[in-house]
């Protein structure tokens, strides 16, 4: 029986189209197809200089159909359209320019040992890599994903989120029309517990690359234990803090904080929905900060239309979600300053929401809500901070406002998150390292750190057959010799 998902518009909450949900055996036929690229077409077999310029071909591609994307990922998504087109999908084209240039400079080291040998490591592809991406920046995490495992030489079976699949269904296209040989990249569609679940237990892949929840984490790096022991890396859940100290620029820390919580309505890892203000400033930034979540409160609606600034959550699921953590932080005793309700009569829309008088121990403050909801803290003294801010199972993201430049290096070190941002707030960028501490997930997406988790390291040494034996084998390993064309090769040992 064929499996059907439907696309929602979640500005509308109507239905837009249905997709085909895959199942363990198109996981199967897309593996297969990978390998078989990646061992007649792909990995070893295409010099990184071609891999670069079909990347980069890619990236022209959508440059070329950049209005098409944009709107796909706003119909898809809720995201306001100019938003999509600026930064969802031109940061999109930037990644995947940035990894073609790393495609041909992906090299391993010599290493020094002694005058009779020559050691040196080699950086080689896994070959078939799963990757599972999240809803809420479709294009961007497709990006993230396949930008270094292309460039570094794997092929990939890739799942998009089945309620968020237009732009990696339509980017297969131009895959094809760019010229990667067949197989290189296999889109499949799905549910996770079935897609998704097969690519985390398939035997022949060797690496999975998952953003998501840190529950479903979970449950592939089991998978993985379970099976093959494939590497995994995990980009997952957060609930990031902002602190702005006393002598914080204020225009620009309100601007900052509002952009760090109501940025895609709420719906990024690090949103920062826990706000700590000092006290000598918690009045006057409380009123500004007020402004602003009104001021999208009243510029929320259809993210085609000019002058819309805050669009709807990506589903009724998501809806149901983020509003049972405004009722819950209602019961538990917080104050709703704005917002805590829905907007509009259509859509999955919620107004931006502040909360304040809260305490550490509620569901709003130490959970993640993954919706436009902030809860404002006041607080007293660094070291009070730096504790409340610790005190999570998450470490993803945190933003540190001052204008003394010693204090907020000193918070910034202090706090356990993967990200610190300075005098700003949610500012990805291609070319510097992203991920988390603790719940927060494992190994790093973005910059030179991305390109090696997408790398095996392997290592060759040479002895001369002038050499003792006993002098070759001075660590005292175990590992086997062969004799060839007059030089023993070390074989087998992995980095």
């Amino acid at each position: 029986m064929l499996l059907v998902a439907s696309v929602i518009n979640p500005a509308t909450g109507k239905v837009v189209t249905s997709i085909s949900a895959g199942s363990a055996k198109d996981v199967d036929i897309a593996v297969d197809a990978a390998k078989k690229a990646y061992k007649t077409s792909w990995g070893l077999k295409c010099p990184g200089s071609v891999r670069g310029r079909l990347l980069n071909k890619l990236a022209d591609l959508i440059e070329k159909n950049i209005d098409e994307f944009a709107a796909l990922e706003s119909l898809d998504v809720g995201k306001v359209y100019e938003r999509s087109k600026a930064q969802d999908i031109g940061s999109s084209i930037e990644v995947l320019r940035y990894y073609a240039g790393w495609a041909d400079k992906v090299q391993g080291k010599t290493i020094e040992t002694n005058e009779l040998k020559l050691a040196y490591t080699r950086h080689e592809p896994y070959g078939v890599v799963g990757q599972i991406i999240p809803w809420n920046f479709p294009m961007g995490m497709l990006s993230w994903k396949i930008g270094p495992a292309l460039a570094t030489g794997n092929t990939v079976v890739l799942k998009p989120s089945e309620i968020t699949p237009l732009t990696a269904l339509r980017l297969a296209d131009l895959i094809n029309e760019a010229g990667f040989p067949p197989g290189v990249v296999n889109i499949v569609n799905g549910y996770g517990h079935t897609v998704g679940q097969a690519i985390a237990e398939h035997p022949l892949i060797e690496k999975v690359a998952f953003t998501g929840s840190t529950l479903t984490g979970r449950k592939v790096l089991k998978a993985s234990a379970e099976t093959n022991l494939k590497v995994v890396t995990l980009e997952l859940g957060g609930k990031s803090p902002t602190i702005i100290f006393d002598d914080a620029d204020l225009e620009q820390a309100v601007k900052w904080a509002a952009h760090g919580i109501f940025f895609n309505m709420g719906q990024a890892c690090t949103a920062a929905s826990r706000i700590f203000i000092q006290e000598g400033i918690y009045d006057a930034f409380l009123a500004k900060f007020t402004e602003i979540a009104k001021f999208l409160g009243s510029a929320t609606g259809d993210p085609f239309l000019t002058g819309t600034q805050h669009g709807p959550q990506v589903s009724q699921t998501q809806f149901d979600r983020v509003m049972s953590y405004i009722s819950s932080g209602k019961e538990e005793g917080a104050t709703v300053h704005v917002g805590g309700e829905r907007h509009g009569d259509e859509g999955y829309f919620i107004q931006p929401t502040i909360f304040t008088n809260v305490k550490p121990e509620m569901k709003i403050v130490q959970e993640e809500i993954f919706g436009p909801v902030a809860a404002v803290i006041k607080f007293k003294t660094e070291e009070e901070v730096i504790e409340a801010a610790n005190s999570t199972t998450y470490g993803l993201g945190c933003n540190v406002f001052s204008e003394n430049g010693s204090r907020a290096l000193r918070v910034a070190h202090a706090l356990e998150a993967g990200s610190a941002w300075v005098n700003c707030a949610q500012v990805a960028d291609k070319s510097v390292p992203f991920g988390g501490y603790k719940q927060s997930g494992i190994g790093r997406e973005l910059g030179e750190y991305a390109i090696d988790t997408y790398v095996s390291r392997s290592l060759v040494s040479f002895a001369s057959l002038t050499q003792d034996y006993a002098d070759a084998d001075e660590s005292g390993s175990n590992c086997r010799y062969t004799q060839v064309k007059g030089v023993h090769v070390n074989l087998g040992m992995k980095l």
